[in-house]
């Protein structure tokens, strides 16, 4: 774990999981220091709650939580200072759930917990078309050198593949390099459980990937061709980690002035579920191409729908001002 996110203390002691989370919020939503402290105090906070009543952090149940929100107003903690550890556990196990490591959000049933979503930051389309722009020039440069050619090449693959796909950063960085044999504009994934949905990728993102492929080969000559993963690397998993990935992104959004703190790997999914919506896009059809399980996920999206519906209503409407000029 990153000095950064464990800060002075060093393993946190709620758990690896926890660890994991601060990670993530560090990294790849770019949370600054005083707001890590403040995750890990509640998140130990909560942990000691729960051990001192036979369970842990990790596996703590609804009624578990509860009974710690219970806790804290007996305490006489103020009602901010109840939300702010509320929503450090919501974020926390919904993480659990994202990643895999719980089968459900046991935060979701609890009342107060409910509050209205926020949504999600989504880059404009003109910001996206910049950022592709941008890294799809670098990786045309013939100036650079064969190492730094082949990361310019790998990243402008994943961002085309990002926002082309609307991938989850996990599912992206560990594609199989079998997707390469893939006929026709879709490769099947395979999400979480194991579960596999096929994603149209599109001409543009085909076209960087294999141009990724031709550098690869170029570079590493078939030292490159031998990996399972698309995205090969030295490291744990063999294949570029999520963090790597994200400082990359945030590199090649300040290039092309857009401010780190607002892009992220999530945000670019969040563009492409959004930007879909807003061109008239089923609901469903997004959440098939998301991989959500349920359709509640997607409709946080629903915002830019409301927009669409309304804009619909007051253009054509035969009783709309717009209509009877």
């Amino acid at each position: 774990m990153s000095r950064r996110a464990g800060g002075e203390r060093g393993s946190l002691a709620a758990g690896y999981e926890a660890e994991a989370f601060l990670e993530m919020m560090a990294v790849e939503r770019g949370a600054s220091q005083n707001t890590l402290d403040a995750y890990r105090r509640d998140l130990e906070d909560a942990s000691s709650h729960f051990a001192a009543r036979g369970t842990t952090l990790k596996s703590a149940d609804t009624e578990a939580i509860r009974g710690y929100v219970s806790a804290l107003a007996a305490q006489g903690l103020a009602e901010s200072s109840r939300a702010r550890r509320l929503s450090a556990l919501r974020q926390f196990y919904r993480f659990l759930y994202v990643e895999g490591h719980r089968g459900d959000d046991p935060t979701g049933p609890i009342e107060g917990a409910k509050k209205k979503r926020p949504l999600p930051k989504v880059m404009s389309e003109a910001e996206v078309d910049r950022l592709l722009d941008l890294a799809a020039e670098a990786a045309a440069r013939d100036d650079l050198s064969p190492a730094a050619r082949l990361r310019a090449a790998r990243l402008a693959a994943l961002v085309e593949l990002l926002y082309a796909t609307g991938l989850r950063v996990s599912e992206l960085v560990s594609l199989p390099r079998s997707v390469l044999r893939a006929t026709g504009q879709a490769i099947i994934v395979k999400g979480k459980g194991g579960k596999e949905r096929m994603v149209p990728i599109g001409e543009a993102a085909g076209d960087a990937m294999r141009r990724y492929v031709e550098v690869v080969r170029e570079t590493r000559g078939r030292e490159g061709g031998d990996t399972r993963f698309l995205f090969p690397a030295a490291s744990e998993t063999g294949h570029l980690t999520r963090q790597a990935f994200a400082r990359d992104l945030k590199a090649l959004a300040a290039r092309a002035g857009i401010a780190a703190a607002k892009i992220s790997p999530h945000v670019l999914r969040h563009a492409f579920a959004s930007h879909l919506l807003k061109h008239g896009a089923d609901l469903r059809a997004v959440q098939e191409l998301l991989g959500h399980s349920d359709i509640s996920t997607t409709q946080i999206y629903t915002h830019v729908l409301e927009e669409r519906l309304i804009r619909l209503v007051t253009d054509h409407h035969p009783l709309s001002p717009a209509s009877r000029d």
